[in-house]
């Protein structure tokens, strides 16, 4: 069984500077960022995303524990905030560690997330994910979610 746990202080700057590399990756493998920019530009969106750290208002960061073996296998990171149509919840991070992939877990993680966003009165969930991530988009489309827009670009060469 999965649960959500909120994160500790120490456990908090561990995800952020995990987190915060990691994006920093994916930009540059998107070709968004520069490699020479990225981690600078991932710390910058961090600082602008969770000024307060985990004690940002609306901010949502779990540690993902295995509880039949008492392990953290990931994390995640869940804003909720008002919106004209009702409360929305956004899904900026979900990582379940190497060792703990392809066996279901992040099926259970949708869903307990679902359970936390509905608990927190939150009417609907968005995410992004980058277009080279196959297996995250196969897990988010497994979870019920649904494409609602294209972002596409294309390299030149000269």
């Amino acid at each position: 069984m999965i649960e959500l746990v909120l994160m500790n202080h120490e456990q908090y700057e561990a995800f952020r500077d995990q987190s915060a590399a990691d994006y920093a990756a994916e930009k540059v493998a998107a070709g968004t960022w520069d490699a020479v920019d990225a981690e600078r530009l991932a710390t910058e969106s961090f600082a602008k995303y969770l000024p307060q750290g985990k004690d940002t208002p609306g901010a949502y960061i779990y540690n993902i524990v295995d509880t039949a073996k008492q392990q953290i296998i990931g994390y995640i990171w869940l804003q909720i905030s008002d919106a004209p149509a009702g409360k929305q919840a956004f899904l900026y991070d979900i990582l379940i560690y190497e060792p703990y992939q392809g066996k279901g877990y992040g099926q259970a993680t949708m869903k307990a997330l679902d359970q936390v966003a509905i608990e927190e009165g939150a009417v609907k969930i968005g995410l992004h994910v980058f277009g080279h991530n196959l297996k995250a988009l196969h897990v988010y489309e497994k979870a019920g979610y649904q494409i609602t827009d294209y972002q596409m670009s294309k390299t030149l060469t000269l």
